[in-house]
């Protein structure tokens, strides 16, 4: 059997996005019948069935749906390999980093500050990117390495933790839980938990903090139902606000909160919240040096700004 080609990965993982030829064929700027044509000629080639269709509906198949998790790393993987080798032969080669919004930003420049203090390292580009963007960034090859906090699709990436905080709860500041000093998540339960777009079920979990057991973290009462959806949120910015408006209640990073005193929200610690935890990812595999110093370099920053903390509060 031939290799399978790029042109007929994205002509399939356009269908099975969409589950409908019609929509597929104008997403990729094409006619519909020579893309029908062409996903009966790979289920030839490779002698499965991709899609079951009738005249109501498309959907996938089990090989179909294998097919699509693994395309979508291999064209990942090729969409990397055309941005690397742009970057690399580019006059002056640089090393792009990226992070969301905030105090990981910060963090960020501060990483690239001490990196490029070293001899013969090259020019750095920090792209500030949006919520869940990314691990994706590093996977298909628009970033070298990322900022990212847990949890995320770990696939396709090498991650060293940097830094880790506890998480505290964000309440309407007259909510009956702000008088309280300090809550476990059980108490958290039933009430609305802002959305974020996209999310996956782990990411559910841990935002919602159900995502260790309640006998993992010694309670007693029984297992919590499906946290109730609040508000879809984009950034922290607007978490902030639908908790302010007595929309939402939300489990936090503890830098957040410091950062953002306001008359409306009460912070209060979360004791049995799993804590919120910054890595630096890069690809799997990469092998190159001026990656691993940069890797080198977070870790003894962040080391070292810990150190400090722990001095000053001593």
């Amino acid at each position: 059997m031939d290799d399978l080609e790029v042109r007929e990965l994205r002509y399939f993982v356009a269908v099975a996005e969409e589950l409908n030829f019609s929509r597929a064929a104008q997403r990729l700027g094409m006619a519909q019948p020579p893309l029908s044509r062409a996903i009966r000629g790979l289920e030839r080639r490779l002698a499965v069935q991709l899609f079951e269709r009738n005249t109501r509906q498309v959907t996938l198949t089990a090989a179909g749906q294998t097919l699509l998790e693994q395309a979508a790393v291999a064209l990942d993987v090729v969409s990397a390999v055309a941005r690397r080798t742009r970057r690399a032969g580019a006059s002056t080669p640089s090393l792009v980093v990226t992070a969301k919004p905030g105090v990981t930003t910060g963090l960020l420049k501060r990483i690239v500050d001490s990196y490029t203090t070293l001899p013969a390292t090259p020019p750095v580009e920090i792209l500030v990117s949006g919520y869940r963007q990314q691990a994706d960034m590093v996977r298909d090859g628009r970033a070298d390495l990322a900022l990212l906090s847990s949890p995320y699709d770990r696939r396709g990436l090498e991650a060293e933790p940097l830094t880790t905080e506890p998480r505290v709860a964000a309440l309407p500041s007259d909510h009956e839980l702000a008088q309280r000093g300090a809550l476990r998540c059980q108490d958290l339960q039933g009430l609305p938990i802002p959305q974020w777009p996209e999310s996956s079920p782990a990411e559910r979990r841990y935002w919602s903090g159900r995502d260790r057991s309640w006998s993992e973290i010694g309670s007693v009462t029984p297992e919590p139902a499906e946290p109730v959806s609040g508000p879809v949120v984009s950034d922290s910015a607007q978490l902030l606000e639908v908790v302010g408006l007595g929309q939402a209640v939300a489990l936090i990073p503890s830098s957040v909160a410091r950062c953002n005193p306001r008359p409306d929200i009460a912070y209060r610690p979360v004791s049995d919240a799993s804590p919120y935890t910054t890595e630096i990812a890069w690809p799997e595999g990469s092998r190159a040096q001026p990656i691993a110093l940069f890797v080198r370099t977070a870790i003894n920053l962040t080391a070292d700004e810990l150190d400090r903390d722990y001095a000053d509060v001593s």
